[in-house]
C-alpha cells in the first residue's frame, strides 16, 4: 500500500493498485458489501485522536497541579459502538438530548460519567438524567434552575448542575456555530445588565445555591466550533475565572469545577491547519493558572468536550458517481468554460453542512486512480433542490464516469448526526473499519422503515 495520505484522510488511508484503502479495507470492497452512500468510521483513528486528548489535557493540567475531564461530545456522531470506544479510551460521553442520553446508557456508559447540556430540555429528559444518575445536568436558564431543582425534589435527589455561561467571546467557523456571543440562545451572559443589577449568570449561580434539590458543581463555557486559534479559549477561561472568584466573594464558596467546552478545529482541506491538542491544552492550563493566581483562588478542576476533533478526521462518506454533465459556463468576465456536473447517489441527505454553513471539503476517485487531465468539476446529490451541492469547486480526474466511486474526507462529524430522510432517502449505514475487516454499526435504514412510521 502507498503512503498513508494524511489530512484531511484517516490515518489509515493510503492506495492499494490505485483504490483507496481504509482501516485496511479497499473502497471497492466496502462497497460491493454495504452499498453506497456510506459512513465510514476509521476505528483505530477515533480512538487514537481520543487518547490524544485525554493524554494531552491531563499531562497539561497535571503540570500546573489540577486534574481534567475530557468528555466526548455525541453530538459529532454518537453510536453505541462510538459510545463505548470513546469509554474505553478513558473519556466521559456528553449528550444533548434524550436519545443521545438513551444511547450512550445502552453502550454501558455510566450515569455518573454522562453529562446532559441543551437550552430547551423537557421535563422528560431532565427527569431521564436523574433516573439515570447522570453526573451533571448543564442548566441553560433561570427558568430551567426552577425546573430541574422541582424535578429532583419530586425524586427525593439534589441534581447535580452546572450554569452555561456566556463570555462574549465569539470564535468559530460560521456564525451559526459560534456559541458565546451575547445575541444567541444558549446560556447566560456573564455581564450586568443596563440596571446595574446581577448578571444573568451570577443569578442563575445564586439561585441554584439557593435551591437544596440541586448541587453546584460549576460553570460551563462553549465558545463556539471549528476553531483554530487558542486565543478565544484563553480569553473565556479568564472571564469564567473572574465569574468564579466574584461568586466565591459573594457566598463563601468556590465552585470545584471548570468547564470550558470543545470546538476544536480540523482540517477538511489538503494543507489546512488543525489544532494540536497538546498545544492548545498547553495554552489554556497556562491561562487557567495565570488567572486564578492573579485572582487568589485555587485551581479549578478542568472539563473540555471534544467532538469533530476526534470523530471528524475519522470518517468518509463513499458515494457512488451517476450522471457525469459538461455544462457551458459564464463566468463574471464574460469568458466561457465547461464545468462537470459529477452527481453522486447522495448529497444534502447525508452532508447538510456544505448548504447549511458553507462547509467545504476534500474528495478523490476511491476506486482508481487516473491519468486524465484534471477537470474543473462541481459534485451534486440526488436530490430535488439546487443547492444540493456536496462539493462546490473542485478538480478531478476528466474522465470520472458513472460507476465510479467517490469518497468524500472527514465527514465523521456532523454527517451522520445530522442527516435527513429529505425526498424520503433512507439513511446511509455508518462502516466502521479496523485491521482488515468492516462492520456495520449503524444499518443502512430502507424504505419500510419509512413505511413504518407512516400511519396512513
Amino acid at each position: 500500500m502507498s503512503a498513508p495520505l494524511g489530512a484531511p484522510w484517516p490515518a489509515s488511508a493510503g492506495r492499494d493498485g490505485g483504490a483507496l484503502v481504509l482501516g485496511g479495507v479497499s473502497a471497492p470492497a466496502l462497497a460491493a458489501e454495504h452499498g453506497t452512500p456510506a459512513y465510514v468510521l476509521d476505528e483505530s483513528d477515533f480512538r487514537a485522536r481520543a487518547r490524544a486528548y485525554r493524554a494531552a489535557f491531563a499531562d497539561a493540567f497535571e503540570a500546573i497541579g489540577t486534574g481534567v475531564d475530557v468528555y466526548y461530545a455525541g453530538k459529532a456522531l454518537l453510536t453505541v459502538a462510538v459510545a463505548r470506544w470513546a469509554r474505553e479510551e478513558g473519556l466521559r460521553v456528553d449528550t444533548a438530548s434524550g436519545g443521545e442520553l438513551a444511547v450512550a446508557l445502552r453502550a454501558g456508559v455510566p450515569g455518573a460519567e454522562l453529562g446532559l447540556h441543551g437550552n430547551n430540555k423537557s421535563d422528560g429528559e431532565i427527569d431521564a438524567a436523574l433516573v439515570a444518575g447522570v453526573g451533571r445536568i448543564i442548566v441553560d436558564s433561570l427558568a430551567e434552575v426552577d425546573r430541574v431543582a422541582a424535578l429532583a425534589a419530586a425524586r427525593g435527589v439534589a441534581a447535580p448542575v452546572m450554569v452555561r455561561v456566556t463570555t462574549g467571546v465569539h470564535a468559530g467557523g460560521h456564525e451559526f456555530i459560534s456559541t458565546a456571543h451575547e445575541d444567541q440562545k444558549f446560556g447566560l451572559s456573564v455581564n450586568a445588565g443596563p440596571d446595574g443589577g446581577d448578571a444573568p449568570a451570577m443569578q442563575a449561580l445564586l439561585r441554584v445555591q439557593e435551591r437544596p434539590s440541586l448541587r453546584l458543581l460549576g460553570i460551563h463555557s462553549h465558545i463556539g466550533s471549528q476553531i483554530l486559534d487558542g486565543a478565544g479559549f484563553v480569553e473565556a477561561a479568564r472571564a469564567v475565572l473572574r465569574l468564579r472568584a466574584d461568586l466565591a466573594a459573594r457566598t463563601g464558596v468556590l465552585v470545584e469545577e471548570v468547564d470550558l467546552g470543545g470546538g476544536y478545529g480540523i482540517a477538511y482541506l489538503p494543507g489546512e491547519e488543525t489544532v494540536d491538542p497538546f498545544t492548545i491544552a498547553r495554552d489554556i492550563a497556562h491561562a487557567v493558572a495565570t488567572a486564578s493566581a492573579e485572582l487568589g483562588t485555587a485551581l479549578p478542576r478542568i472539563s473540555i468536550e471534544p467532538g469533530r476533533a476526534i470523530v471528524g478526521p475519522s470518517g468518509v462518506t463513499l458515494y457512488t458517481v451517476g450522471t457525469v454533465k459538461p455544462v457551458l459556463v459564464t463566468g463574471d468576465d464574460g469568458a466561457t468554460f465547461t464545468r462537470l456536473y459529477v452527481s453522486v447517489d447522495g448529497g444534502m441527505s447525508d452532508n447538510i453542512r456544505p448548504a447549511l454553513y458553507g462547509a467545504r471539503y476534500h474528495a478523490e476517485l476511491a476506486n482508481r486512480t487516473s491519468t486524465a487531465a484534471p477537470a474543473l468539476a462541481r459534485v451534486v446529490g440526488k436530490h430535488c433542490e439546487s443547492g444540493d451541492i456536496v462539493l462546490q469547486e473542485i478538480r478531478l480526474p476528466g474522465d470520472i464516469a458513472a460507476g465510479d466511486l467517490l469518497a468524500v474526507a472527514a465527514t465523521g462529524a456532523y454527517g451522520r448526526s445530522m442527516a435527513s430522510n429529505y425526498n424520503l432517502l433512507p439513511r446511509p449505514p455508518v462502516v466502521a473499519v479496523a485491521d482488515g475487516a468492516s462492520c456495520v454499526i449503524v444499518r443502512r435504514e430502507t424504505v419500510d422503515d419509512l413505511l413504518a412510521l407512516d400511519q396512513g
